[in-house]
């Protein structure tokens, strides 16, 4: 007897990262082993030296071929066994051990938008639909586009055994959410990885294209982002760790936004309840903020924040990265861990 191994990697394509997987068959019970692949294809070698390396990092059951068969998250290695220079996930790794004392926790939410036939699911050919007001979290066929494709991918997820925690209808036509977390730094990432591998190849099934492209469409209309909730325990204990990991990420700000993804100028204008890219603010409520801090922690005085500059297509190892190791060193030098 067999199973079936979807061995899923993160190529190296610039600036916005393209996933790709293939299968292996192993006996049934045997250990999931390391493999290659030729990186000269995927943007992680040239052909001279072509030979990569994957190492299974997390895996979780595979809901589209079912039965005993997984799917397979993997590190990008050099053949000496060293991340690739692609490999983003060992350095979040190496962050989230050295500030674990700190119970950071995450909740991510993934924008996307569906294309078909060159446009957005939604719009007609050679025009534009109503402008955006009724499309948010909307019912209704002239309303919402592409439902049957996400209410699919959210039953994967979930019989996956991903840490999705829900989905709705976004502000443009053919554009979706769905939410992973509350999870530690490297548990929301491998899961938003997966969770990103099931969208598009379920997409396949329905003839339709998932893009996390930040302005899929230029104009009066939304960008897609993937706004970033995040708390350390004392956070979620206190009110003055949430203005020192603020005030952290203010002090920081440049550095973020370069690593935030790519188009980042097209989505954070200050219009379409965004920030400018480059202008930090924070406050209570706030979605034309930075970073909001909800209503109800203000009021309760212990919580979370919102940094709702990351775009749709942002690495979530990098961003989950940068606010542990910016936050988390804050808090640490204040002594409020």
């Amino acid at each position: 007897m067999t199973f079936k191994a979807e061995y899923i990697w993160i190529d190296g394509t610039e600036p916005t990262a393209k996933l790709r997987s293939k299968t292996r068959i192993l006996a049934d019970g045997a250990e999931l082993p390391i493999w290659g692949f030729d990186g000269s294809s995927t943007n992680q070698a040239d052909g001279g030296s072509s030979d990569r390396v994957l190492k299974p990092v997390f895996t979780c059951p595979d809901p589209i071929r079912g039965g005993g068969n997984v799917l397979v998250l993997c590190e990008v290695l050099d053949i000496d066994m060293t991340p690739h220079s692609s490999n983003t996930r060992a350095a979040l790794v190496e962050v989230a051990e050295r500030f674990a004392d700190q119970e950071s926790w995450f909740g991510i939410e993934q924008e996307y938008t569906f294309f078909k036939e060159g446009r957005p699911l939604g719009f007609p050919i050679g025009g534009f639909p109503a402008p955006q007001g009724g499309y948010y979290c909307g019912v209704g066929a002239d309303e919402v586009f592409g439902r049957d494709v996400v209410e699919k991918h959210l039953d994967l997820c979930l019989e996956a055994g991903l840490a999705i925690s829900g989905i709705n209808a976004e502000v443009m036509p053919g554009q979706w959410e769905f939410q992973v977390g509350p999870a530690g730094p490297v548990e929301v990432s491998d899961h938003m990885w997966i969770a990103r591998w099931l969208l598009y190849r379920v997409a396949e099934d329905f003839n339709i294209a998932a893009t996390l492209d930040a302005k899929p469409v230029k104009g009066d209309w939304n960008g897609a982002g993937a706004h970033t909730n995040f708390s350390t325990k004392a956070m979620r204990e206190g009110y003055d760790p949430i203005i020192t990991a603020c005030e952290a990420l203010a002090a920081n700000a440049a550095e973020h936004v370069k690593h935030y993804g790519a188009g980042i100028e097209e989505r954070l204008t200050g219009h379409h309840e965004t920030a400018p890219w480059n202008k930090f603010s924070y406050g209570v409520s706030d979605r034309g903020a930075s970073v909001r801090i909800p209503w109800q922690v203000e009021v309760e005085k212990k919580g979370y924040i919102e940094d709702r500059r990351p775009n749709a297509n942002v690495d979530p190892y990098l961003v989950t990265r940068l606010i542990v190791d910016t936050c988390c060193s804050a808090l640490e030098k204040a002594g409020q861990v």
